[in-house]
């Protein structure tokens, strides 16, 4: 099942977000907002976006930094509510964040609150770009956003305009791989793997995947590069 899933092609995933109390659910902290875009060969296909009450109140530098006030969240449904409608959105599908490892634990923590799971398979799209775009002032999202000159999709620090433009993001990168190097319709673990190649490696890597058309092939064809 897992190889299955990994096998897909890497421009079909779900991009998430997450706004949250703090930096570590391990602290007690939680999220506050999800925002998402569902894409299908590259395509936006279907978005998700709720606020949700983390039944306390959250501290004024949190309310500054996201534009999410405390008596927005008030009438916001609780995170139990929100998680379980987000669970069924994710489905099965393969999961891509910007600094994917903060997010994937607000996910795991809200989702195990629930008695919920899904996909287990990440992508970060600040890994990718670091490997794609080397030569970015910047790898924060909104120094990329800038860089590649996406159009912003709202505010930065609101969950699902930060999704939309590390949607757009993923895919321009992807679009880059097959511009400059010749990599078709990677796999989703061509790209994951991509993402932690050393760079030393990285021009072997790439050539070895150059002309690949199919997802399966370039999920495995360059493993020991």
């Amino acid at each position: 099942m897992q190889d299955a899933l990994l096998s897909r092609r890497a421009d079909s995933v779900v991009v998430l977000d997450f706004e949250t109390t703090g930096l570590s659910p391990r602290q007690g902290d939680r999220a506050i907002e999800v925002g998402a875009v569902k894409l299908y060969q590259g395509e936006v296909v279907e978005r998700f976006q709720e606020l949700m009450n983390p039944g306390r109140r959250i501290s004024p530098f949190i309310e500054d930094y996201t534009g999410i006030s405390n008596r927005m969240l008030h009438h916001a449904r609780s995170c139990e509510a929100v998680m379980s409608d987000f669970a069924d959105f994710l489905g099965d599908a393969n999961l891509v964040a910007h600094n994917a490892s903060f997010d994937r634990r607000f996910l795991e923590a809200e989702l195990s609150r629930i008695g919920r799971s899904c996909s287990e398979n990440y992508g970060c799209s600040l890994l990718l770009t670091r490997r794609v775009y080397p030569q970015a002032p910047s790898h924060r999202l909104s120094a990329l956003v800038a860089y590649r000159q996406i159009s912003a999709a709202g505010r930065f620090h609101r969950a699902l305009a930060d999704a939309e433009m590390t949607g757009d993001l993923w895919m321009q990168a992807l679009a880059t791989l097959a511009q400059d190097h010749g990599v078709q319709a990677p796999g989703f673990a061509w790209i994951q793997r991509l993402s932690r190649v050393s760079k030393h490696k990285l021009p072997a890597y790439l050539k070895a995947a150059s002309g690949v058309t199919d997802a399966s092939t370039a999920a495995s064809g360059v493993a020991n590069a």
